[in-house]
Formats: C-alpha cells, structure tokens, sequence
C-alpha cells in the first residue's frame, strides 16, 4: 500500500478491500477477515490454513481482505471451515436445506 498524502503533509495509509459487490475499493481501515478469491472462502487474518497455504506461496495472489462478515457473505463467500467451524457448519446447513 503505498501512503497518501494527507492535510498537513503526513501520509495516509490505505487498504485495498473486497466490497459487497466483489469489487475492490480503497479504506483507511483494514479487513478484519481475509479470502481467497478462487476458492471464494473468507476467514480470520490469523486463520492456520490461510496460513499455511500463504507460506507455500500459492494463496497471496487470490489474496482478498473484507471489512466484515456481512460484507463476505454478500460479495458472496463462504465461511472457513477451519478457523470458523460454528458459521461454516450453519453455511453447511443452509446449503443442505436449500438444496432440497
């Protein structure tokens, strides 16, 4: 991210996060979750399988940020099964009985 320029002089730094609409957009907050485009999941920033998967290198490139839940859900992302066992598991259950 490269800082903006703020009144004063002083830079401002700014994130790139995913919208509800899927489009990227520029805040002066940071995501409080993190996604992977591909596999269209959404997680904690500290999620273990993110993690790892950001360690072989394979993931940063699909790499998307989110303000919230709300904002995943809408943009149309699924919870993580691993860091977010309870919302994935209500997810499951919602697929399963719209699927009927």
């Amino acid at each position: 991210m490269t800082p903006a320029p703020a009144e004063g002089g002083e830079p401002v730094r700014t994130y790139t996060l995913c919208g509800a609409d899927g489009q990227p957009y520029r805040s002066p907050t940071p995501g409080t979750l993190g996604g992977h485009r591909r596999g269209r999941l959404y997680g904690r920033l500290d999620c273990p399988s993110a993690l790892r998967a950001i360690a072989r290198g394979d993931y940063v490139t699909h790499r998307v940020f989110f303000a919230d839940e709300a904002t995943a859900v809408a943009a149309g992302y699924r919870p993580c099964a691993v860091c977010l066992p309870t919302d994935y598991a209500r997810w499951k259950a919602e697929q399963e009985s719209t699927a009927r």
